[in-house]
């Protein structure tokens, strides 16, 4: 059971963490990339929403990893309208220390969206470059006689907004929690990202503030195959406008399935859905490939 616990605790940290990307078979000092070494990371997230009665003030939120999102502005007045949007996420990772990694991640959108308003119907897209991320992961203690904790704090190099750009205007910190029972593996992601006012075009903007929460639980199937699952739970501030509030709070809960298939050492493959629970938020599938080199 050693193998497969090893291995479980791989899959488990690489679903529902936003930080640890690990070898294959998993030792615990592996979870952050060995020093000297890097890392690559690519992730293809999509994500289908149908919404109703929309304002400036209601964006389509998408996970792009597991406490990485990216929001779409939507148009106002809108009666009904039906959007898939596809973001390509592309990331690096270096090990600076035994405990400690650096990494940067920058993201990319392709969108189409169909409007209707009585008998008037119309369609449009949209394709940029939509952030650019640094950070740093580091854990702070190994799953022994405590649980496992691992921690991150990341700085928005670039955002895309409507009109203008943003640089160094939002950040984002959180913890893992972890421990290890064959053959399962109990984990909780706790994440918060904070936004500073900045200009777009001829208004101030402050996009809302949000918590997140993930616990999950994940068995594994044998050396190579793990399956996962758990829910997650998120806080969203709403956005304001020249000080203004654009909505109200939301929360929304989502269930999370996972399969992690471990090619071979070092190149891993992993698929994740999440479909809400409250709410009309849709349903987002993403697919992650991470290589060691």
């Amino acid at each position: 059971m050693e193998r497969s616990a090893k291995n479980i605790l791989l899959f488990s940290i690489v679903f529902f963490s936003p930080f640890t990307k690990a070898d294959l078979p998993l030792t615990v000092e592996e979870l952050i990339t060995q020093k000297g070494n890097m890392r690559f990371d690519l992730s293809l997230s999509y994500a289908n929403r149908d919404k109703e009665d929309l304002s400036l003030s209601e964006p389509i939120v998408i996970q792009t990893g597991s406490n990485s999102f990216v929001t779409i502005p939507t148009k106002i007045g809108e009666v009904k309208s039906n959007y898939d949007v596809l973001v390509g996420t592309l990331g690096l990772r270096y090990g600076v220390t035994r405990d400690t990694e650096i990494y940067t991640r920058t993201s990319y959108m392709d969108s189409s969206a169909r409007y209707s308003m009585g008998s008037q119907k119309s369609s449009d897209g949209d394709s940029h470059l939509l952030d650019a991320w640094v950070g740093v992961n580091h854990q702070f203690s190994y799953d022994n006689d405590t649980p496992a904790v691992l921690g991150f704090f990341e700085a928005a190099v670039y955002e895309k907004h409507q009109h203008e750009n943003a640089s160094l205007k939002s950040w984002g910190a959180g913890l893992t929690v972890y421990r290890a029972i064959d053959p399962v593996v109990l984990s909780t992601t706790f994440a918060y990202r904070w936004n500073q006012e900045r200009q777009d075009g001829y208004l101030n903007y402050k996009p809302g503030n949000h918590f997140l929460v993930v616990p999950s639980i994940a068995f594994a199937v044998n050396d190579r195959v793990t399956l996962t699952g758990g829910f997650q739970w998120m806080n969203r501030q709403p956005d304001r406008y020249e000080g203004e509030s654009s909505a109200y709070r939301h929360t929304t809960t989502d269930l999370t399935f996972g399969l992690g298939y471990g090619i071979s050492k070092g190149n891993i493959l992993n698929t994740t859905l999440k479909v809400n629970a409250s709410g009309n938020n849709g349903a987002d599938l993403r697919l992650n490939w991470l290589y060691a080199f």
